[in-house]
């Protein structure tokens, strides 16, 4: 069940994007993303975009521990108008690439069945994102790592594996970032694995935590990191413009929400 040797899967999606000449410059934060394309018209938004990377959430249908066909929506939602059968029709007329985020290891099998199914239209980076650990304020409710990367490796071994930890965000609370042992035992999960690895942080919980990350993706030249927000979250664009400066530009992603994405974005430009 291998992916057969797809050279865009295995290669890290800011060199994608710049081959193929969609980005001008080697820097990770030029790849515009859009998020939570879960329903038809959200999906067809995006596939009609300009953005260079759709991502979206798959669940069975009933929920988890549900048996029904995988749907495309975000817990607690446990229904969809769309599956992810039909969302990959939509998705693989374009030339995006797919980020697909499983918050149950029950929906990653049948998912990537599908997935194999149009591999060789999926000349594009494709990343399969789970929580396996957790992190600051996180449930202890994650996906089982073994079992996730077992799974995902025996159908795509060299597909783009996205891993983060559960988070909690409280705005009235001092937050504390990933911590040492967080980041450590991440990086002993990772350390055999041969494919790219992104890690998904939360952009609040970033900034006090910029040791302890820097030090986890010099632990190898195949990681990154990918920013994601909370609707909720209380950060600033002087936030990310400090994550900006303190990583190598092209192994840091940044899929944000607005009016910070426009604001980070026209802030970089000014640079």
């Amino acid at each position: 069940m291998a992916d057969g040797g797809q050279g865009a899967w295995s290669e890290q999606a800011v060199d994608h994007f710049l081959r193929s000449q969609r980005i001008e410059a080697r820097d990770a934060a030029l790849v515009r993303w859009f998020h939570a394309a879960n329903s038809k018209a959200r999906a067809r938004a995006a596939a009609t975009s300009d953005v260079h990377m759709i991502e979206a959430d798959v669940v069975l249908r009933g929920g988890r521990g549900g048996n029904g066909d995988p749907i495309m929506a975000h817990p607690p939602e446990t229904d969809s108008d769309n599956t992810l059968q039909e969302w990959l029709k939509e998705i693989v007329n374009t030339d995006k690439g797919i980020k697909l985020d499983f918050k149950s290891l029950e929906a990653v099998c049948p998912s990537l069945e599908l997935l194999e199914h149009v591999k060789h239209r999926l000349r594009r980076p494709i990343w399969i994102n789970a929580d396996i650990l957790p992190g600051p304020n996180g449930s202890s409710s994650v996906v089982d790592a073994k079992g996730f990367l077992g799974t995902v490796t025996s159908f795509f071994p060299n597909v783009t594996l996205s891993l983060g930890w559960t988070t909690g965000w409280h705005p009235d609370k001092h937050h504390e970032g990933y911590d040492w042992v967080m980041v450590k035992e991440m990086a002993q999960i990772c350390c055999t694995l041969p494919q790219p690895v992104t890690f998904a942080v939360r952009a609040a919980l970033v900034r006090q935590s910029v040791s302890e990350l820097c030090w986890l993706i010099q632990q190898s030249d195949r990681y990154s990191l990918t920013i994601w927000t909370g609707k909720e979250d209380v950060y600033s664009v002087e936030d990310l413009l400090y994550i900006r400066e303190n990583f190598d530009k092209s192994r840091v992603y940044y899929d944000i929400l607005e009016p910070q994405n426009s604001e980070f974005r026209k802030a970089i430009v000014a640079q």
